[in-house]
């Protein structure tokens, strides 16, 4: 996600070994430069970045923290550009969100991604499929909708126009709190999409128009961006594809060349996978120190406050059972990919690509377990320990699965449960950690 501009800045500031060393600032700012310039960032923002690191570093006095913090700051006055984050709600519902973009943005799975965003934050949200040119992406958008269970407006209208129309007219009867409009998108920038999408704006009075921007596209991005910016007004972008090995650079240059703000991110191929676009967390990502605040609310969405005290409870007395597992499962699922969560912890950014290729639907240990759990009893799943040789076997030959496989599942469930409870004694945390840091790492 963050790798390719972390892993420079953390080289840049290692230039600097001494304090007031002026030649040392160059060199970080020498190091500095490339790394921007090699992460896509538009010269001019590259440039004013290094001229307020600079001049802020020596007010404070060359040294580490002096030159982190003013590259810190710097980042921060390019990102914060004047306006909203996340979304712009209406006085009186529902609010109209119109997506726009090139095809192959991501635009119609980033729609799903906002509505599923919107609708764990208890909003009543209506997708619209607006996209006729491409015959699948109504059909994607259906799919998407189902999945998040988030309903889709269904029309026979062929006008992509009237389609809007009769939508916000079904979302105001309805009482929807959120109508998002996936439109169609082009290769490339036309007339006939651009006099399309101003024909719906005028529809709709959208009360936020998004540009969804491939976090690949580089300069282009920012360029396709520009132009939909001078035809039909853009409020704010979206990032889609952060997660992807992307440079990164582009968010830096739409904010600065644009001046319009940066609302989401998407930071995964899950619909959980959008975060909302906070310059001072992004900054802090960037930096190496994680986003617990998102992290945290992520949480709380996704997470009722009684059940994480229940399941505490349940883990001090030893209680943990299969059921409380797979309910955690799910819970962990809404909050996005493994990759998307481990960025966020400070220290973990490099694991997170590590992580990238973990599906808690597809992994093998789950889909073991999911078949053992249903295959059991009520009695069974709330208490494994009753789990004799005989009910083993019954599970077995019910889940399709080896008496063997059964038996080291449970086994460690069971010391996974130990784990747990002894992690949740007092000083139980630290003393893991004591024992990680005192771990040598092999070479």
């Amino acid at each position: 996600m963050f790798e390719s501009l972390s892993n420079g800045f953390r080289s840049a500031i290692n230039k600097i070994r001494f304090s007031d060393d002026e030649r040392a600032l160059d060199k970080a700012l020498d190091e500095l430069k490339k790394v921007l310039l090699k992460s896509d960032v538009y010269h001019k923002a590259t440039k004013e970045i290094l001229q307020k690191t600079r001049e802020k570093t020596k007010q404070n006095g060359i040294g580490r923290d002096s030159f982190l913090n003013a590259l810190t700051q710097s980042l921060l006055e390019i990102l914060a550009v004047s306006g909203n984050y996340g979304v712009t709600y209406a006085t009186k519902p529902p609010t109209n969100i119109l997506m726009v973009g090139l095809q192959g943005s991501g635009k119609t799975t980033t729609s799903a991604k906002l509505a599923n965003y919107l609708k764990m934050r208890n909003k009543k949200v209506l997708l619209v499929p607006c996209d006729l040119q491409r015959l699948a992406a109504v059909t994607q958008l259906k799919t998407l909708g189902e999945q998040i269970e988030v309903e889709v407006f269904h029309s026979e209208s062929t006008s992509p126009i009237q389609v809007a129309k009769d939508a916000l007219q079904y979302a105001t009867n309805g009482q929807f709190d959120i109508v998002i409009y996936d439109t169609a998108g082009r290769l490339a920038i036309d007339e006939p999409l651009m006099k399309e999408l101003q024909e719906i704006k005028v529809a709709i009075n959208p009360h936020d128009i998004f540009y969804v921007a491939d976090s690949l596209s580089g300069q282009d991005g920012v360029r396709s961006a520009t132009s939909f910016h001078e035809k039909i007004g853009l409020s704010g972008v979206v990032l889609s594809k952060f997660d992807s090995d992307s440079k990164g650079g582009i968010a830096l240059s739409i904010a600065y060349q644009l001046g319009i703000p940066l609302r989401f991110m998407g930071m995964g191929e899950k619909v959980a996978d959008l975060d909302l676009f906070m310059p001072d967390r992004i900054v802090s990502r960037l930096m190496g120190a994680g986003d617990l605040e998102t992290l945290a609310e992520k949480t709380a969405v996704a997470i009722n406050p009684k059940e994480v005290k229940d399941i505490h409870k349940k883990i001090k007395k030893g209680e943990f059972t299969f059921t409380d597992f797979l309910n955690q499962i799910e819970n962990v699922k809404k909050m996005g990919s493994m990759s998307s969560i481990m960025s966020m912890i400070p220290g973990m950014g490099n694991m997170a690509k590590s992580l990238k290729d973990i599906d808690l639907d597809n992994s093998e240990e789950v889909k073991i377990i999911r078949a053992m759990v249903n295959s059991m009893t009520k009695k069974e799943r709330d208490n494994p320990s009753i789990l004799n040789g005989s009910r083993r076997k019954r599970i077995a030959m019910g889940s399709g699965l080896d008496v063997s496989d059964i038996n080291r599942t449970l086994k460690q469930f069971e010391q996974a449960s130990k784990f747990a409870k002894k992690l949740s004694t007092k000083g139980g945390v630290q003393s893991f950690l004591g024992m990680l840091t005192q771990q040598k790492v092999p070479r």
